[in-house]
């Protein structure tokens, strides 16, 4: 199986109960890789296992354990899980959280589609993910319901950038609406804050379901 999963993490050590998790970060990474070993091998419940322990020390960790929720990797959870778990890596700024969660809410997995709830997290995504400057493009090329303004300036950089990051349905969405007008002023790009330190509080005490 293809890697998919990220290789540079944010480790991140939080403070549990009034007490420190012990292990440095050298040593959350030894964990974090042993669980893509896992996973590259097909053992979704001992990556799962790995990942779920880990995932108050490092934010890559506790987005892999939504991301194995909602496909199903683990054992059968409810899409709304995943949601919760995304929500909190994606507080902490981890830009695929928030494009996985984005991507979660608009088509609808855990209730109706919400793009509304979308917005706000394709728009603090879409500075480091392609998947999140295509899906952000599309909704100012037509204005989403009137969610943005509808300006096509916009949406051709983001399909542009998501483009040249390997998204062939930006490509192709680029093509359609064409270039700029060559006298066209240059419009800025929306949506995309500077990049803040992931940061995430302590957690309520859980099992593992």
């Amino acid at each position: 199986m293809q890697r998919i999963l990220p290789v540079l993490t944010a480790c991140i050590s939080l403070a549990l109960g009034g007490e420190a998790f012990a292990r440095t970060g050298k040593e959350i990474a030894a964990v974090f890789d042993a669980g893509v070993v896992a996973y590259d091998a097909g053992n979704y419940e001992q990556a799962f296992k790995i990942w779920w322990d880990l995932q108050y020390e490092d934010i890559a960790a506790m987005r892999n354990v939504a991301m194995m929720l909602r496909k199903d990797q683990s054992t059968a959870r409810p899409p709304r899980r995943a949601v919760t778990i995304y929500e909190r890596a994606a507080e902490a700024g981890l830009p695929t959280a928030q494009a996985d969660l984005a991507n979660m809410l608009l088509k609808g997995e855990a209730g109706e589609p919400d793009s509304k709830a979308a917005l706000p997290l394709l728009q603090a995504a879409a500075a480091n993910h392609p998947l999140a400057q295509f899906q952000l493009a599309q909704m100012f090329e037509t204005g989403a319901g009137g969610l943005v303004p509808q300006n096509l300036d916009v949406a051709r950089q983001l399909y542009a950038s998501a483009a040249s990051r390997g998204i062939k349905e930006a490509a192709e969405r680029l093509r359609i609406i064409g270039p700029s007008p060559a006298n066209a002023p240059a419009t800025a790009l929306t949506g995309a804050p500077a990049t803040t330190q992931a940061t995430l509080s302590p957690p309520p005490p859980a099992a593992q379901p």
